[in-house]
Protein backbone atom coordinates (compact mmCIF):
# COMPACT_ATOMS: atom_id res chain seq x y z
CA UNK A 1 0.00 0.00 0.00
CA UNK A 2 1.77 3.34 -0.80
CA UNK A 3 2.25 5.92 1.34
CA UNK A 4 3.42 9.48 1.86
CA UNK A 5 4.47 11.41 4.51
CA UNK A 6 2.46 14.90 5.60
CA UNK A 7 4.97 16.38 8.46
CA UNK A 8 5.54 13.68 11.28
CA UNK A 9 2.63 11.62 9.70
CA UNK A 10 2.67 9.02 7.77
CA UNK A 11 -0.46 8.92 5.06
CA UNK A 12 -1.79 5.53 3.29
CA UNK A 13 -3.86 5.57 0.40
CA UNK A 14 -4.67 3.70 -2.74
CA UNK A 15 -4.55 5.11 -6.48
CA UNK A 16 -6.10 3.02 -9.08
CA UNK A 17 -7.80 3.41 -12.69
CA UNK A 18 -7.24 6.48 -15.37
CA UNK A 19 -9.10 9.50 -15.87
CA UNK A 20 -9.82 12.37 -14.51
CA UNK A 21 -8.93 12.03 -10.20
CA UNK A 22 -11.49 11.54 -7.76
CA UNK A 23 -10.59 11.98 -4.30
CA UNK A 24 -12.57 9.92 -1.49
CA UNK A 25 -12.39 10.82 2.29
CA UNK A 26 -13.90 8.04 4.71
CA UNK A 27 -15.63 8.52 7.54
CA UNK A 28 -14.52 8.13 11.35
CA UNK A 29 -13.89 4.82 12.39
CA UNK A 30 -13.76 3.40 9.10
CA UNK A 31 -11.12 3.35 6.27
CA UNK A 32 -10.80 3.31 2.83
CA UNK A 33 -11.64 -0.19 1.91
CA UNK A 34 -14.57 -0.40 4.28
CA UNK A 35 -15.91 3.11 2.92
CA UNK A 36 -14.93 2.94 -0.32
CA UNK A 37 -14.23 -0.16 -1.64
CA UNK A 38 -16.38 -2.99 -0.13
CA UNK A 39 -19.45 -0.88 -1.02
CA UNK A 40 -18.42 -0.59 -4.40
CA UNK A 41 -17.57 2.53 -4.88
CA UNK A 42 -13.65 2.34 -6.42
CA UNK A 43 -15.35 -0.03 -9.07
CA UNK A 44 -18.47 1.86 -9.61
CA UNK A 45 -16.07 5.06 -10.14
CA UNK A 46 -13.33 3.37 -12.52
CA UNK A 47 -16.53 2.27 -14.48
CA UNK A 48 -17.34 5.62 -15.42
CA UNK A 49 -13.51 5.96 -16.60
CA UNK A 50 -11.92 7.40 -12.72
CA UNK A 51 -8.92 7.83 -11.55
CA UNK A 52 -9.64 6.97 -8.04
CA UNK A 53 -7.66 7.91 -4.94
CA UNK A 54 -8.70 7.08 -1.51
CA UNK A 55 -7.20 7.55 1.84
CA UNK A 56 -6.81 6.35 5.36
CA UNK A 57 -7.53 9.63 7.53
CA UNK A 58 -4.73 9.69 10.50
CA UNK A 59 -5.35 7.39 13.49
CA UNK A 60 -7.43 5.48 11.07
CA UNK A 61 -6.65 2.26 9.03
CA UNK A 62 -3.21 2.35 7.86
CA UNK A 63 -2.07 5.14 8.48
CA UNK A 64 -0.14 7.07 11.57
CA UNK A 65 -1.97 6.35 15.13
CA UNK A 66 -2.08 9.83 16.85
CA UNK A 67 -3.14 9.97 20.41
CA UNK A 68 -3.70 13.84 21.35
CA UNK A 69 -6.97 15.24 20.34
CA UNK A 70 -5.26 18.33 19.05
CA UNK A 71 -3.60 16.06 16.52
CA UNK A 72 -6.88 15.84 14.80
CA UNK A 73 -7.91 19.19 14.55
CA UNK A 74 -10.09 19.22 10.99
CA UNK A 75 -7.65 21.89 9.40
CA UNK A 76 -4.74 19.28 10.05
CA UNK A 77 -6.84 16.67 8.04
CA UNK A 78 -8.16 18.43 5.38
CA UNK A 79 -4.32 19.40 5.19
CA UNK A 80 -3.53 15.65 4.82
CA UNK A 81 -5.92 15.37 1.91
CA UNK A 82 -4.29 18.84 0.04
CA UNK A 83 -1.12 17.10 0.95
CA UNK A 84 -2.45 14.10 -1.02
CA UNK A 85 -3.26 16.02 -3.88
CA UNK A 86 -0.31 17.81 -3.80
CA UNK A 87 1.92 15.00 -3.66
CA UNK A 88 0.14 12.76 -6.98
CA UNK A 89 0.65 16.29 -8.92
CA UNK A 90 -2.84 16.03 -9.31
CA UNK A 91 -3.67 19.91 -9.89
CA UNK A 92 -7.85 19.76 -9.04
CA UNK A 93 -9.61 16.81 -8.51
CA UNK A 94 -12.66 15.92 -7.46
CA UNK A 95 -13.29 15.11 -3.77
CA UNK A 96 -15.74 12.69 -2.48
CA UNK A 97 -16.45 12.80 1.98
CA UNK A 98 -18.81 10.93 4.29
CA UNK A 99 -19.61 11.74 7.58
CA UNK A 100 -16.59 13.23 8.71
CA UNK A 101 -14.98 12.90 5.49
CA UNK A 102 -17.37 15.55 4.71
CA UNK A 103 -16.66 17.87 7.15
CA UNK A 104 -13.13 17.44 5.85
CA UNK A 105 -13.94 17.87 2.35
CA UNK A 106 -16.01 20.58 3.15
CA UNK A 107 -13.23 22.42 4.45
CA UNK A 108 -10.67 21.51 1.86
CA UNK A 109 -13.11 23.11 -0.17
CA UNK A 110 -13.20 26.38 1.28
CA UNK A 111 -9.56 26.65 2.24
CA UNK A 112 -8.34 25.35 -0.87
CA UNK A 113 -10.69 26.12 -3.93
CA UNK A 114 -7.95 25.89 -6.52
CA UNK A 115 -7.51 21.98 -5.23
CA UNK A 116 -11.23 21.17 -5.65
CA UNK A 117 -13.12 20.80 -9.06
CA UNK A 118 -16.14 19.46 -7.57
CA UNK A 119 -16.95 18.30 -4.19
CA UNK A 120 -19.71 15.23 -2.85
CA UNK A 121 -20.86 15.32 0.98
CA UNK A 122 -22.27 12.74 1.94
CA UNK A 123 -23.82 11.78 5.13
CA UNK A 124 -23.56 15.50 6.50
CA UNK A 125 -26.26 18.41 6.51
CA UNK A 126 -26.69 21.00 8.20
CA UNK A 127 -25.60 19.73 11.76
CA UNK A 128 -22.55 20.33 9.77
CA UNK A 129 -22.34 23.95 11.02
CA UNK A 130 -25.22 23.68 13.49
CA UNK A 131 -22.78 21.27 16.02
CA UNK A 132 -19.54 20.19 16.17
CA UNK A 133 -18.98 16.60 15.27
CA UNK A 134 -20.06 13.66 17.53
CA UNK A 135 -20.68 13.80 21.01
CA UNK A 136 -18.63 13.13 24.02
CA UNK A 137 -20.60 9.62 24.71
CA UNK A 138 -19.01 8.32 21.63
CA UNK A 139 -15.56 9.26 22.57
CA UNK A 140 -16.43 7.94 26.22
CA UNK A 141 -17.74 4.61 24.41
CA UNK A 142 -15.01 3.73 22.88
CA UNK A 143 -12.90 3.90 26.32
CA UNK A 144 -15.08 1.72 27.93
CA UNK A 145 -13.71 -1.67 28.90
CA UNK A 146 -15.88 -4.20 26.45
CA UNK A 147 -18.81 -2.70 24.11
CA UNK A 148 -21.20 -4.93 26.96
CA UNK A 149 -20.59 -2.06 28.59
CA UNK A 150 -21.42 0.49 26.29
CA UNK A 151 -25.08 1.55 27.31
CA UNK A 152 -25.20 4.89 25.26
CA UNK A 153 -27.37 3.42 21.86
CA UNK A 154 -25.02 5.78 19.40
CA UNK A 155 -22.26 5.07 21.04
CA UNK A 156 -22.67 1.47 21.06
CA UNK A 157 -23.19 1.25 17.48
CA UNK A 158 -20.06 3.69 16.39
CA UNK A 159 -18.49 1.31 19.30
CA UNK A 160 -19.32 -2.40 17.62
CA UNK A 161 -18.19 -0.31 13.75
CA UNK A 162 -15.04 0.99 15.13
CA UNK A 163 -14.67 -3.01 16.30
CA UNK A 164 -15.40 -4.51 13.32
CA UNK A 165 -13.09 -2.68 11.19
CA UNK A 166 -10.61 -3.78 13.66
CA UNK A 167 -9.83 0.32 14.84
CA UNK A 168 -7.29 1.39 17.38
CA UNK A 169 -9.97 2.73 19.99
CA UNK A 170 -7.69 5.10 21.39
CA UNK A 171 -6.87 7.12 18.38
CA UNK A 172 -10.19 6.84 16.97
CA UNK A 173 -11.43 9.04 21.00
CA UNK A 174 -8.95 11.48 20.53
CA UNK A 175 -9.65 12.00 16.90
CA UNK A 176 -13.61 12.20 18.19
CA UNK A 177 -12.39 15.18 20.45
CA UNK A 178 -10.15 16.96 18.48
CA UNK A 179 -12.26 16.74 15.29
CA UNK A 180 -14.94 18.76 16.58
CA UNK A 181 -14.89 22.04 15.01
CA UNK A 182 -18.09 23.20 13.43
CA UNK A 183 -17.66 24.15 9.97
CA UNK A 184 -18.11 27.98 9.75
CA UNK A 185 -20.72 29.27 8.04
CA UNK A 186 -18.64 31.66 5.66
CA UNK A 187 -16.65 28.56 4.88
CA UNK A 188 -20.00 27.23 4.00
CA UNK A 189 -21.15 29.83 1.76
CA UNK A 190 -17.55 30.58 0.23
CA UNK A 191 -17.52 26.99 -1.46
CA UNK A 192 -18.50 28.06 -5.46
CA UNK A 193 -16.89 24.86 -6.55
CA UNK A 194 -20.10 22.49 -7.76
CA UNK A 195 -21.48 20.67 -4.59
CA UNK A 196 -23.98 17.33 -4.34
CA UNK A 197 -24.76 17.21 -0.65
CA UNK A 198 -26.64 13.64 0.28
CA UNK A 199 -28.51 11.79 3.33
CA UNK A 200 -30.56 8.76 4.41
CA UNK A 201 -33.60 9.98 4.82
CA UNK A 202 -33.34 7.83 8.10
CA UNK A 203 -30.32 8.97 9.08
CA UNK A 204 -30.73 10.66 12.50
CA UNK A 205 -27.21 12.26 12.78
CA UNK A 206 -26.36 14.53 9.67
CA UNK A 207 -29.18 16.93 9.39
CA UNK A 208 -30.92 18.20 5.75
CA UNK A 209 -28.83 18.07 3.20
CA UNK A 210 -31.22 20.53 1.02
CA UNK A 211 -30.49 23.61 4.18
CA UNK A 212 -27.18 22.80 3.91
CA UNK A 213 -27.16 22.83 -0.25
CA UNK A 214 -28.59 25.91 -0.16
CA UNK A 215 -25.97 28.06 1.50
CA UNK A 216 -23.69 27.01 -1.26
CA UNK A 217 -23.69 29.00 -4.94
CA UNK A 218 -23.69 25.39 -6.60
CA UNK A 219 -24.83 23.08 -3.88
CA UNK A 220 -27.84 20.72 -4.27
CA UNK A 221 -29.21 18.32 -2.04
CA UNK A 222 -30.36 14.51 -2.55
CA UNK A 223 -32.40 12.47 -0.01
CA UNK A 224 -31.43 8.55 -0.03
CA UNK A 225 -34.57 6.59 0.26
CA UNK A 226 -34.75 4.81 3.40
CA UNK A 227 -31.23 4.82 4.88
CA UNK A 228 -29.45 5.72 8.11
CA UNK A 229 -26.46 7.08 8.73
CA UNK A 230 -24.79 3.14 8.91
CA UNK A 231 -25.75 1.94 5.41
CA UNK A 232 -26.41 5.23 3.39
CA UNK A 233 -22.77 5.46 1.93
CA UNK A 234 -23.27 1.89 -0.06
CA UNK A 235 -26.92 3.26 -1.22
CA UNK A 236 -27.48 2.74 -5.03
CA UNK A 237 -29.47 5.97 -5.55
CA UNK A 238 -26.40 7.99 -3.56
CA UNK A 239 -24.37 5.96 -6.86
CA UNK A 240 -26.40 7.07 -9.48
CA UNK A 241 -26.74 10.14 -8.43
CA UNK A 242 -22.85 11.03 -7.76
CA UNK A 243 -21.82 9.54 -11.34
CA UNK A 244 -24.87 11.68 -12.99
CA UNK A 245 -23.32 15.01 -11.00
CA UNK A 246 -19.33 13.99 -11.89
CA UNK A 247 -21.16 13.95 -15.74
CA UNK A 248 -22.49 17.22 -15.51
CA UNK A 249 -20.68 19.10 -13.47
CA UNK A 250 -19.13 22.06 -14.83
Amino acid sequence: MPTFKNGAVEIAYLDEGEGDPIVLVHGFASNKEVNWVMPGWTTTLRRDGRRVIALDNRGHGQSSKLYEPAEYHTDLMAGDVAGLIEHLKLGRADVMGYSLGSRISAVLAARCPELVRSVILGGAGIRLIDSAGLRDEIAESLEMPSLADVTDPVGKRFRAFAEQTRSDLRALAACLRGSRQAVRMEDITSIRAPALVAVGTKDDIAGSPHKLAALMPNGRGLDIPDRDHMVAVGDKVFKAAAIDFLQNRP
